[in-house]
């Protein structure tokens, strides 16, 4: 059965039966990334084009690699070696690249709604959004789900806490959805500087300020970089007391839940968000979100390109 949409824009537009087709496709592709061999002949002949206007190490890596291990074949845009330093609009842009009969768009852009218009203009295409702004990363949420549901057996009835720059952050926006059709509890820690004033009438949210008080009734901690490239304001004093309420240690892990675990989207700024010692610690599920990435996108891409 086919997804019930074209492109991957919003974590608002899956549906129940979506999101569980993708994270079943997703695991059963995931072997191939164990064989001696990882490449198998299911995209031969597909095109998959990366557009990442935004710097990035894991989503644009993992959309290749994935797009490879299908034997799709890629071609990766980037701003900086573009023509849109001479003055051409990026839908200009697109269309050029588009013209080249590609199958699949791949889109990261610093302004939101820009995936969405690349949709709007090429309907043929399908398009998936890798980070539009502020707005949304829908497919970082589909591997955190899939990595909850790994380790923990379930999401349903799970208390996953949210912790940080939730006002920047798109991974939180699709995360919180996500999480909430999928039957979790969500709450949201930051100082209030962090967090949007209409959040909890907008989203199915409990804010907290206190993060000790959050972690005792967390199933999972997932952590946020504080996005520092997107402040244009005054957010919090100083990093050293930003990481003395809100940097999670192992003393304030102590109080969670013995098989609490804890999870961070990257790049970590270990010592200010996340102390080394839970990074690379027994409860740390970091590595496990990457390696559920390139599954993931392995699964958009086969079933965005028909594969049922």
């Amino acid at each position: 059965m086919p997804l019930s949409i074209k492109h991957i824009l919003s974590a608002k537009d899956l549906t129940r039966k979506d999101v569980d087709q993708i994270l079943q496709t997703a695991r059963a592709l995931k072997e191939i990334s164990y064989r001696p061999i990882k490449k198998v002949p299911t995209l031969r002949g597909k095109q998959v084009l990366l557009c990442f206007f935004e710097d990035s190490t894991r989503t644009r890596l993992s959309f290749d690699i994935a797009a490879k291990r299908l034997s799709a074949d890629t071609a990766v845009f980037t701003k900086s070696a573009s023509a849109l330093s001479k003055g051409e609009t990026i839908l200009d842009t697109i269309k050029n690249l588009a013209a080249m009969q590609v199958d699949v768009i791949v889109i990261r852009h610093k302004e939101a709604g820009i995936p969405g218009q690349v949709a709007e203009a090429f309907p043929y295409l399908s398009v998936i959004n890798a980070g539009d702004g502020m707005h949304e990363h829908p497919t970082q949420a589909l591997l955190d789900l899939m990595t909850i549901q790994d380790v923990k057996g379930k999401v349903d009835g799970l208390n996953v806490t949210i912790v940080g720059d939730i006002y920047h952050s798109r991974v939180a926006r699709s995360n919180m959805i996500l999480l909430d059709k999928m039957g979790a509890r969500v709450h949201l820690v930051a100082p209030k500087t962090f967090i949007p004033r209409d959040i909890e009438d907008v989203y199915k949210v409990t804010v907290h300020h206190n993060l000790r008080d959050a972690v005792k009734v967390s199933d999972v901690i997932m952590m946020l970089r504080i996005q520092m490239e997107r402040q244009n304001g005054f957010f919090f004093p100083t990093a050293r007391e930003y990481s003395l309420y809100y940097g999670l240690d192992e003393k304030t892990l102590a109080d969670a839940k013995k098989d609490a675990v804890v999870m961070h989207p990257g790049p970590v700024n270990r010592g200010l968000e996340l102390m080394p010692e839970v990074a690379d610690g027994p409860r740390s599920i970091i590595l496990d979100q990457v390696e559920n990435g390139v599954a993931v996108r392995m699964a958009l891409l086969y079933l965005l390109c028909g594969g049922q």
